[in-house]
C-alpha cells in the first residue's frame, strides 16, 4: 500500500484538501486528482452509487495519485470490509452512536490488535496476493484513514472520548446536519460558530485525531484560514462539481442571451 496522501499531508501540520465526487463517473475521481487535489470525496450516503462504481472510482484515485476517501451509508462492518478490500484508502463513518458507535468503526477497518478485520490475501487491497499478509496488515493499520462523523447527541456528548481513541484519525462534523440538531439555520449565527469552536477546542486539547470540516459549506462557511485555527486536518472543499457546471453553465447561457438582446 502507498502511503495515504492525506495523512501525509495531515502529519506535515497541513491542511488536506479534497472534494466531491457528484457525478457517477469515475472520470471525475482522475480530473479531481489532475487539478492537484489530495483526495476524492466518494459519498455512498446521499447518492445511488453502487459498489462496482464506486470500485472504479478507488481506481481512478489511486491511477492521479490521490486518497479515496468513501462515506459508507451507515456504520456497516461488512460494507466496508467490501470496500477495504477493494483498495479504499479512507472510510468516513456518519452519526456514530457515541463512542461505541466510533469503537465499532474503528473494529470494523482496523486489522487486529486495534480492531477486528476480516482478512483475505487475494484482493485487490493486498495486490491480489503480491503483497504479504504481515505487511498488509501493518500498512492498512498505518496508512486506512478512519473519519467518523459527531453530528448527533451522543456522539457530540462524546467528542473527546472519540478523539482519544486509538485508529480514529479525523472528527467530523457535518455543517447541515449539526446544524438542525442546534435548531440554527442561520450559517452567521455566533452561536453556531461558537459551539463549533468549543468542540474543536475539546478535539485539539486530547491531540490525537483531527478535525474535519467542510470549506466553503453553505450551511456554514469557513475558508482555509479559519479551518486551519479550528485545528482541522481534512476538508472537502465545496461547492461541489455539480454545482461548479451547473453555475458555469447559467452563467454562459445568460452572456450569450445579454449579447444577444
Amino acid at each position: 500500500m502507498r502511503e495515504n496522501r492525506v495523512k501525509k499531508v495531515m502529519s506535515e501540520g497541513k491542511l488536506a484538501l479534497g472534494t466531491y465526487v457528484t457525478f457517477a463517473d469515475p472520470q471525475v475521481v482522475e480530473i479531481i486528482g489532475l487539478a492537484g487535489y489530495d483526495a476524492a470525496f466518494i459519498d455512498m450516503e446521499h447518492t445511488t452509487f453502487d459498489l462496482a462504481l464506486v470500485t472504479e472510482m478507488i481506481r481512478a484515485a489511486d491511477l492521479v495519485g490521490i486518497t479515496s476517501i468513501v462515506r459508507v451509508p451507515d456504520n456497516d462492518e461488512k460494507l466496508i470490509l467490501r470496500l477495504l478490500d477493494a483498495g479504499a484508502e479512507g472510510i468516513i463513518v456518519p452519526h456514530v452512536d457515541g463512542l461505541a458507535g466510533a469503537k465499532r468503526a474503528v473494529e470494523a477497518v482496523r486489522y487486529g490488535p486495534l480492531g477486528h478485520r476480516g482478512g483475505a490475501g487475494g484482493t485487490r487491497a493486498t495486490r491480489y496476493g503480491m503483497v504479504s499478509w504481515d505487511d498488509h496488515v501493518q500498512q492498512s493499520n498505518e496508512q486506512i484513514l478512519l473519519s467518523v462523523m459527531t453530528e448527533d447527541e451522543q456522539g457530540i456528548a462524546d467528542i473527546e472520548a472519540i478523539a482519544g481513541l486509538e485508529g480514529i484519525d479525523l472528527v467530523s462534523i457535518g455543517p447541515t446536519d449539526f446544524s438542525e440538531y442546534m435548531g440554527i439555520r442561520d450559517p452567521s449565527s455566533p452561536e453556531l460558530r461558537a459551539k463549533i469552536k468549543e468542540l474543536a477546542d475539546k478535539i485539539k486539547g486530547i491531540g490525537k485525531a483531527k478535525m474535519q470540516f467542510p470549506m466553503n459549506h453553505a450551511a456554514l462557511p469557513m475558508g482555509p484560514k479559519e479551518l486551519l485555527e479550528l485545528g482541522v486536518g481534512y476538508t472537502h472543499v465545496a461547492p461541489p462539481p455539480s454545482s461548479v457546471l451547473m453555475r458555469s453553465l447559467r452563467e454562459r447561457l445568460q452572456d450569450i442571451r445579454q449579447q444577444v438582446g
